[in-house]
């Protein structure tokens, strides 16, 4: 049994649309031309795989069976094709990144002008939050992401700043009025600025120093979800609200500006740097290639 791609493409195509003429229009050929690849597509399978009617065409079961093996499977042909761009001097198209807040705030700043400087031939899409997501079914390319929360069956690559630490800090004001916390355990009588994951979970305040891990669960007036809102955080901090807790490099400019104070210093806790992950069961499209190669020569 043998079945042409472009047939396949153009059931894959009516299917879709739901009708020959609406496909013709997103495809650019003709409907006649859909209806014909369609019928030779069925008489080379024996097979019924669209039901038609006046008003409406929808695949039958079989096409329907048919369809949810066809999609990813011409998915990885459109990757493969793209793939052979690695030959070309300049790699096009379009890479699609998922990443969280912190990391589109802290870490593609100083990667992604340069990077579409080198290769303007490409069209980046970032799509920035914090909730963790499959990334095939996202339409995504490639995520960034922490070690602990990737998958066994990703390829991942280090990517911004290998040690990152968070820092507590709160405004002059604020401590000149409420004293300055010497252990962790003092934040319980704190007015601390909380942040809430976007699964439910609060974000949690731990603090090490010499071997020692200290846990706290401080309230305080304001909670924030984290991503869009942690902005309004830091700027509650600042007006003297409350302590914050948050990564470092994000509070930095505040910091050396002196509109925030560093906190507990001694007991910030550092953690390792993100990945920039990807599937590897599939082949990496060119616009990928060429950012995994431009973030790896500029690792930190």
């Amino acid at each position: 049994m043998r079945a042409d791609l472009a047939d396949l493409h153009a059931f894959l195509a009516v299917a879709r649309a739901g009708g020959f003429r609406e496909a013709a229009r997103g495809a650019g050929g003709s409907p006649s031309g859909l209806s014909d690849a369609v019928r030779r597509l069925e008489a080379a399978l024996g097979l019924r795989l669209l039901h038609r009617t006046t008003r409406s065409i929808r695949p039958t079961e079989a096409g329907e069976r048919l369809l949810q093996r066809l999609e990813p499977a011409l998915g990885e042909v459109a990757a493969a094709l793209e793939a052979v761009a690695d030959f070309r001097d300049r790699p096009a198209g379009t890479l699609r990144l998922n990443v969280p807040v912190s990391a589109a705030r802290l870490v593609l700043p100083r990667i992604v002008p340069p990077f579409l400087a080198a290769y303007p031939d490409i069209r980046l899409e970032v799509m920035a939050e914090d909730e963790f997501v499959d990334l095939l079914r996202a339409g995504c390319d490639a995520g960034i992401r922490y070690d602990e929360r990737l998958d066994a069956d990703m390829i991942a690559v280090p990517i911004g700043p290998r040690r990152q630490r968070f820092a507590t800090a709160a405004a002059p004001d604020y401590l000149r009025r409420h004293g300055r916390p010497e252990h962790p355990r003092d934040l319980l009588g704190h007015a601390c600025l909380r942040g809430r994951f976007p699964g439910g979970a609060l974000y949690p305040w731990e603090f090490e120093r010499a071997g020692e891990l200290v846990r706290v669960d401080p309230t305080g007036p304001l909670l924030v979800g984290l991503g869009g809102a942690t902005d309004l955080a830091v700027a509650a901090a600042i007006a003297g609200t409350g302590i914050i807790k948050l990564f470092e490099d994000w509070l930095r400019p505040h910091l050396d500006s002196g509109a925030l104070e560093p906190v507990l210093e001694p007991w910030w806790q550092s953690f390792s740097g993100p990945f920039l992950y990807y599937p590897g069961r599939r082949l990496v499209p060119a616009p990928l290639r060429a950012f995994i190669d431009f973030v790896r020569d500029r690792a930190d």
